[in-house]
């Protein structure tokens, strides 16, 4: 058996920024065992695997290399970028995932690809986990949580560069992430995102947490249109766009390779 593969750089316009993912279309769903060796051998942050239901329509999964994740902003839209790419004059595609329903993404005409998401805010906690402090080198000034991740926040863009995680002890919060974040001079807000139980130590730029990340800034610096900037080596640039119940994000992405895995 072979499958096409597309490896894509996402929320960047220039080869090795932002964040890589491999994108693989079926006709029908690969083992699970066999999505989650093929995304072990790509070493990627993700792999999607796409379900082609119709030109417009397919269903999706994302794999790290360690395990199935729930969502994935990166590799939905370097899947989006694929499909455009392949076909030129579709301006939109819905995605559907069984954690995340359904998912409008649309091209826009200055190079961007827009993704419509559910809303998804963070909280304050009740407990901070020790291991959580513990695991951050800069002690953050408040913490909260959504489904996905904890949210240190800090009041020093300086901190979240500075920021040195130990991976052992955030790894105890399964199945809980960690981004940290802070206001930005040059842009609206930046993160770090760790994820040493789902994927590796730091993810180079995560849309999936902006779901979260963009309605707290939103709120905190009334504003519903903001600049974010994923501070890792690699660095990713997002639009988000809060409404009521979702956030439009919006990236550029770039084609890396093109293959054929042969099983």
């Amino acid at each position: 058996m072979q499958l096409e593969i597309t490896i894509v750089d996402a929320f960047t316009d220039t080869l090795f920024k932002g964040n890589s993912a491999a994108v693989i279309i079926t006709q029908q769903w690969l083992a699970d065992d066999l999505m989650q060796s093929i995304a072990a051998e790509n070493n990627l942050s993700e792999t999607a695997f796409l379900l082609k239901c119709s030109d417009s329509e397919y269903r999706i999964r994302w794999f790290s290399p360690v395990t199935e994740i729930d969502f994935c902003g990166h590799a939905t839209l370097a899947s989006a970028f694929v499909i455009f790419s392949e076909n030129p004059s579709l301006q939109g595609v819905h995605f559907s995932a069984g954690a995340v329903g359904k998912m409008y993404v649309a091209r826009a005409d200055n190079g961007y690809i827009t993704m419509h998401f559910p809303k998804r805010a963070p909280h304050p906690v009740t407990h901070v986990p020790n291991d959580l402090i513990a695991g951050l080198s800069i002690k953050p000034a408040d913490i909260l949580r959504n489904h996905q991740a904890y949210f240190a926040i800090y009041e020093k863009e300086e901190d979240i560069y500075n920021l040195k995680p130990n991976s052992a002890k955030l790894k105890t919060l399964a199945p809980f992430d960690v981004v940290a974040t802070a206001r930005s001079a040059q842009y609206d807000f930046i993160s770090r995102y760790f994820w040493p139980t789902n994927g590796g130590v730091e993810d180079p730029v995560t849309g999936s947490i902006h779901t979260g990340l963009a309605p707290y800034w939103a709120e905190k610096l009334d504003k519903s249109q903001l600049t974010a900037f994923q501070a890792s080596k690699r660095g990713g640039l997002l639009n988000c766009q809060v409404k009521e119940d979702r956030v439009i994000i919006s990236g550029k992405a770039v084609q890396y390779l093109k293959g054929t895995i042969t099983l």
